[in-house]
């Protein structure tokens, strides 16, 4: 009755940097480090020195810990968040802020765009699967000890889950009692947009791809020109690439893939992609989704979406948002939306 747990570091994306070369002007810093919880890459192109590629890179690494600590963190209770869900049941709303108030509302149209299959009112399910143990667990075959939840254990949860029941108006939201919002699936996505407003406001920095676990902001351009190349994970075989987008300027990329976290118990494989109608590890034919938007958050919860509702409904709404989109299915089928066409390329492809 072994448990196991495999985890992709590096995420569902890989990144490829073919840089043969810079301009003479152009000086370019690479970096690695961990915050929220997973790994940040860094590659900077500045104008000037060295010196500000790397203070930029440790601007952005700061932005990332302050982000995650003041904001977004259920368990800190330093976090905006964690006080929002401590507030459930309160008569009074309770105030969020620019920042959190326009990521509560974004995270509502995604809600309901997609009657529910991203809710970030899932966290009392959420805590009942204990993902982030599992994540917190090197993949090298180390048991852990975890039981999955009953069905009465979860539907007990899912009295307390559904984002149409939470109030936010402008910066002041108000949540029913025992309500408690998770913003993991988006979390990546806040950052990106977070880190895209501060390259935005430094002129030295020519181009970026900065990747926060497997979502990724690319922005500008390489000294050298072409593209930015960026990898896709194959769901069926971790060790290969399924193809390469090729992307110019400014994007955001997220994928969701069930093999990034999972757990075996009893020979039953669970994943951390959860329906937030059924309590589950979703179940819809879907082994990845990448999507491809201008905006981190949206790409997030897009793809977390997507994979939930399955192929044919999970294009729609990729397409109803005018993001472009990428699943692979069970069989090893690729689908995609019509514009994602012109930015993939398949892996051995001369396209």
């Amino acid at each position: 009755m072994k448990k196991y747990l495999q985890k992709i570091t590096v995420g569902a994306l890989i990144l490829c940097f073919l840089c043969t070369g810079c301009a003479s002007k152009s000086r370019v810093h690479h970096s690695m480090d961990t915050a929220m919880g997973t790994i940040i890459n860094q590659t900077i192109y500045v104008s000037g020195g060295m010196g500000t590629a790397e203070t930029i890179s440790g601007e952005i690494l700061s932005c990332i810990e302050t982000l995650e600590k003041e904001q977004l963190s259920w368990r800190l209770e330093s976090s905006l968040l964690y006080q929002v869900n401590a507030s459930a049941g309160s008569s009074e709303a309770f105030p969020l802020g620019s920042l959190l108030g326009e990521v509560l509302e974004q995270c509502k149209k995604v809600y309901a765009a997609s009657d529910g299959a991203f809710d970030f009112s899932i966290g009392r399910v959420a805590r009942l699967w204990n993902i982030d143990e599992w994540a917190a667990v090197n993949g090298d075959g180390e048991s852990i000890s975890f039981v999955p939840p009953t069905d009465a254990q979860l539907a007990e949860a899912l009295a307390f889950v559904g984002g149409d029941r939470s109030v936010v108006e402008g910066e002041y939201v108000r949540l029913p009692k025992g309500m408690q919002l998770d913003l993991g699936a988006v979390g990546k996505g806040i950052a990106l947009d977070e880190i895209k407003k501060l390259l935005e406001q430094r002129e030295e920095v020519t181009g970026a791809v900065i990747s926060v676990g497997g979502s990724i902001l690319t922005y500008g351009s390489k000294p050298e020109g072409g593209t930015w190349n960026v990898g896709i994970v194959n769901p069926h075989d971790t060790a290969q690439s399924l193809g390469t987008l090729r992307l110019t300027g400014q994007w955001c990329i997220s994928t969701s893939g069930d093999y990034e976290r999972f757990i075996e118990v009893d020979g039953i494989r669970y994943h951390h992609i959860l329906d937030p109608r059924t309590g589950h590890p979703a179940d819809s034919g879907i082994r990845s989704v990448t999507i491809l938007t201008k905006d981190g958050l949206l790409s997030d919860a897009l793809s977390t979406a997507c994979f939930v509702l399955g192929v044919e409904e999970g294009l729609a709404l990729a397409e109803q948002f005018q993001a472009q989109a990428l699943l692979v299915d069970t069989q090893g089928d690729i689908h995609m939306t019509t514009g994602m066409e012109q930015y993939f390329y398949l892996s051995n492809s001369e396209k």
